[in-house]
């Protein structure tokens, strides 16, 4: 075989750049948690200064600021030895509630990482791992990974394209979040629509205590309630609105899943998708995008599918046409996608 040393090259540079990402991911991580990049955010600073702007130690901040610099993701001044955000750089470093913050995402993925020892022995057996088996870090990062999509979008846009819902939520509707995680989405919806009541769901008993004191923090506890069950049986009914916000791929049995939703639902309700973005084919989702997401998937999706009944392992790229099957198959007569951002697809579908 002859190595062309043109492509060898370009994929060795390839190679440098995805392990720079990748103790990179370790990097944001430790200035999320030590307050880096906030202080950062108010004024450009020398490592001595952030230092003792922020009660760590000069040698490993000066360290830190370097590989910070060094990927981007924070300005140098060689003028004056002085490190600093822009605007840009500190909305997704540094504010929490913005629609681009971004640490939270190299939370989950290091959560996710930690895992792979067992990821690895699953290849060989075939088994699962179950959500709740993941380091801690996998379920606050998921709740900080999806929330700044959700700030962006859900209220502005996604609700707004189901048919008549708004309305309903407006004058007073009942609504189930299922797959809740730690609240983020049940508790965004419910601060838009004071007229209204929400329960969120989930099997995970340990996100919903943190749901619950999230809900209590926000002064929404009295409209919100959050409940351990899964989503093939989860109580209540004649829901207004259903949602299930970036789960429904992560199901053993989805389709089980989708037939106690339609059965929970009021006859006019209507069930809201919220799914990763991905096209049908695999060749078109040879995207970054579809990097990140068939990653996660194979770290945590699929084998969390795996894990329960029936293990259908969508996966985070399972695309409109199979999801339109696993809907219509559980006795939905009406799906539709009604909006979508370059990270999601949300379908709406009633009975």
């Amino acid at each position: 075989m002859t190595v062309n040393m043109d492509r060898l090259n370009a994929f060795i540079g390839k190679f440098v750049a995805d392990l720079g990402a990748s103790v990179h991911a370790g990097m944001v991580v430790i200035g999320d948690r030590l307050g880096l990049y906030k202080a950062l955010a108010e004024r450009p600073m020398s490592p001595a200064e952030l230092a003792r702007a922020t009660s760590t130690d000069e040698r490993y901040v000066r360290e830190w600021l370097s590989s910070q610099a060094a990927g981007g993701y924070v300005h140098y001044d060689a003028g004056t030895g002085c490190f600093s955000l822009d605007e840009e750089q500190a909305m997704a470093l540094a504010e929490e509630d913005s629609p681009a913050y971004i640490p939270g995402a190299f939370e989950l993925a290091l959560g996710s990482l930690k895992a792979v020892p067992r990821i690895t022995d699953a290849f060989r057996s075939g088994k699962g791992v179950g959500w709740h088996e993941h380091d801690g870090d996998v379920f606050h990062g998921c709740e900080r990974f999806f929330r700044p999509g959700y700030i962006a979008n859900l209220v502005s846009t996604w609700i707004p394209a189901l048919t008549g819902v708004v309305s309903k939520l407006e004058a007073g509707a009942r609504v189930a979040d299922v797959g809740c995680g730690q609240g983020a989405s049940t508790i965004l919806m419910a601060k838009a629509y004071p007229a209204s009541h929400f329960v969120g769901f989930d099997y995970h008993e340990g996100s919903i205590e943190i749901a619950r004191r999230s809900a209590a923090r926000a002064g929404v506890a009295d409209r919100v309630s959050f409940e351990v069950a899964r989503a093939k049986d989860f109580p209540g009914g004649a829901y207004d609105l259903v949602a299930v916000f970036d789960c429904l791929h992560d199901m053993g049995d989805p389709v089980g899943a989708a037939g106690h939703v339609r059965k929970a639902l009021s006859p006019d309700g209507t069930w809201m998708i919220v799914e990763p973005f991905a096209n049908d084919r695999l060749e078109d989702n040879l995207t970054a995008v579809g990097r990140v997401y068939y990653s996660f998937s194979t770290l945590l999706c699929t084998p969390c599918s795996r894990s329960q009944e029936v293990g259908l392992c969508l996966g985070a790229q399972a695309g409109e046409a199979r999801l339109r099957e696993v809907v219509t198959s559980a006795g939905f007569g009406r799906f539709r996608r009604a909006a979508q951002t370059p990270f999601n697809l949300v379908f709406e579908a009633r009975p």
